[in-house]
């Protein structure tokens, strides 16, 4: 009995990251009801998936995948162990060609060259998830990648935009030694590159593009409103918006960050129910239109 109490909890910690309670959790944004919990680790882990494949300009069946099979190789957790010299998010290995120790252990790396293998799958978007994941990972166990599915369906429809408001997390503080606007401008660069502060839009056939808006911070270095500018990946600006938002949220705890508004809805960290909740309701200032995110430190 003590033996399968102790094997109980080490199943537990690897899937939920071993930081004790979950902290974090995503919600159907239709009427099934679906939920999955998990922990902060995980939610950065899983939002800079969701970015760099945006980021490619790849579809959210692309997401789903990449999150399943983060999901099954380290329960989203960049662990620096594995089989042989597998390692980080996707126990990708050095020896067969994935990139230095250091590269794989970067999880926007990671994300990228198992991006780049994926889309080289011909009709990836159309296989079984489990075939499209096993064609990128050639792993001994071909068929574990299809219990995740419904997780990173989940995951995947919040971190990519297209459910709205239906990604929270506590917001506890983590270990970061900075925070503040800087971080928040530095993880943004990590995991969507330097187009997310700053990029030009131009109409068809325009021969000078005009540099779209640059976030703004406020006077006091708390608030930074980050103009919503579309992915570049055929998303609308709304779900651009909330992919932002929620983006902001899984980072909450290592940034930071104590408030997101977006749509007239707000996040606020702390809340023992961590909805997302009219603007109004907050007794705060909140964004109404869809062309910028408001993002507010604790420091």
């Amino acid at each position: 009995m003590v033996l399968l109490a102790v094997a109980g909890y080490l199943v537990a910690q690897y899937v939920t990251g071993g930081a004790g309670a979950p902290g974090c959790k995503v919600v159907s944004g239709g009427r099934a009801g679906a939920t999955y919990e998990f922990t902060p680790e995980q939610a950065v882990n899983a939002a800079t998936i969701a970015a760099v494949g945006t980021g490619r300009g790849l579809p959210e069946r692309a997401v789903t995948i990449a999150l399943a099979t983060a999901l099954q190789e380290s329960g989203l957790r960049n662990i620096e162990h594995g089989d042989r010299d597998s390692l980080g998010l996707f126990q990708q290995r050095p020896s067969q060609g994935w990139g230095t120790e250091q590269e794989i252990m970067d999880p926007a790396y990671a994300a990228d060259i198992f991006y780049e293998h994926l889309v080289k799958v011909p009709d990836y978007t159309r296989l079984p998830l489990t075939d499209a994941a096993q064609r990128v990972q050639r792993s001994g166990f071909p068929q574990a990648y299809a219990k995740h599915e419904p997780d990173a369906t989940l995951l995947a429809s919040a971190l990519t935009g297209r459910s709205a408001a239906t990604l929270t997390c506590e917001g506890r503080r983590g270990a970061t030694p900075t925070a503040g606007p800087d971080a928040v401008r530095a993880a943004l660069v990590r995991d969507f590159g330097q187009d997310a502060l700053q990029s030009a839009a131009a109409e068809v056939g325009d021969k000078k593009a005009t540099p779209a808006p640059t976030p703004s911070v406020s006077a006091d270095g708390r608030v930074m409103t980050l103009p919503v500018t579309g992915d570049g990946g055929g998303r609308g600006l709304r779900e651009r918006g909330w992919q932002l938002a929620h983006w902001a949220v899984a980072n909450a705890s290592d940034l930071h960050i104590a408030r997101v508004a977006y749509a007239g809805r707000v996040w606020t960290a702390g809340n023992t129910d961590s909805q997302w909740r009219p603007a109004d309701a907050q007794g705060t200032q909140g964004t109404q239109g869809t062309d910028s995110v408001r993002i507010t430190t604790a420091q």
